[in-house]
């Protein structure tokens, strides 16, 4: 039997890395399974060498998902900062609307 407590933490990857809950983890790790793959498979049919095609597969297993680790969290931190700039350009004008610091509102003469 299952408590919930057991069940609200979520999976944990070595004990100590909520991996659901990571954002770009579960991409990673699936694009590094398949660049392992390929660079494993094409090494093994161009040289023969078992060995040296599993370390190569590791190899690229390592560098894909780092890869695409730190891709999707550059493109991840690169949203937060677009949506922090519309959200404070929200508020500007929600403050600004209807005053002479308007920047929307057109200017005349007698102002």
């Amino acid at each position: 039997m299952t408590d919930e407590g057991s069940k609200s933490q979520g999976m944990k990857g070595m004990g100590i890395l909520d991996i659901p809950n990571m954002p770009c983890a579960r991409e990673s790790i699936l694009h590094g399974a398949a660049g392992s793959l390929v660079a494993g498979l094409v090494h093994f049919l161009a040289t023969s060498r078992v060995k040296r095609s599993f370390d190569v597969g590791v190899a690229g297993f390592m560098l894909t998902t780092l890869g695409s680790w730190f891709y999707c969290r550059y493109n991840n931190a690169k949203l937060r900062v677009q949506q922090r700039m519309i959200q404070d350009g929200m508020k500007n004008k929600v403050i600004y609307e209807g005053t002479n610091l308007d920047p929307t509102r057109k200017k005349t003469g007698d102002q």
